[in-house]
């Protein structure tokens, strides 16, 4: 049974989802802690009703590698073995990665490589693209870079705005985060070099 930690800064919508998954048997894992940048997250408030240990670790005015240090502390003494970022609005710095390698999953509203960072529904809008979509990836030094694991494609619709494209795709990153945890979890992947394989 694997143990994960959950960084959020929101609404923790992924985090429900996981949390959903792994309460009905769906993952071999269990949260063990769920941290918050942010003391008013609404994430934070679900962990804490759900009875998983949560707390927020303030990140205003901290540099990165020292904030990210008392996380991994938190991390290590609650056993975390994988780390699911869900919406964390925080670049992790290139220390913490070292210390979970291909063990940090990230997801992301759009097919990465495309628009990466802040506002991706809002810049596939503005590209004027026929699909956007969710991607479920391994975290490394770069923002929304490391090797991916799942995607699911979602049409672009010509009436679409940023509101209804986001709420379109969020509903399949609920899905496919859960899946690519559960290949974690279950050692059913291998990285060779920027492809995920899984069996």
């Amino acid at each position: 049974m694997k143990q994960v930690g959950i960084l959020l800064s929101g609404r923790g919508s992924n985090f429900l989802a996981l949390s959903d998954a792994m309460e009905a048997g769906d993952i071999p894992a269990r949260i063990a802690l769920v941290v918050s940048n942010k003391p008013n997250a609404p994430g934070l408030k679900h962990a804490e009703e759900r009875n998983y240990k949560a707390i927020c670790i303030p990140s205003a005015g901290i540099e990165r590698e020292a904030y990210d240090r008392q996380v991994v502390k938190e991390m290590q003494a609650a056993q975390v073995d994988i780390v699911c970022l869900a919406g964390f609005m925080r670049l992790l710095s290139t220390w913490f990665v070292q210390q979970y390698p291909l063990r940090i999953l990230n997801i992301h509203p759009s097919l990465l490589p495309a628009f990466p960072g802040l506002h991706a529904q809002r810049e596939a809008l503005e590209w004027g693209v026929k699909v956007s979509g969710c991607t479920v990836h391994f975290v490394d030094q770069e923002l929304d870079h490391g090797p991916i694991l799942l995607q699911h494609a979602v049409p672009v619709l010509d009436d679409d705005t940023e509101e209804t494209l986001s709420a379109r795709i969020l509903q399949h990153e609920h899905q496919i985060y859960p899946e690519a945890l559960k290949l974690v979890c279950e050692e059913r992947v291998r990285v060779e070099g920027r492809r995920v394989l899984t069996s």
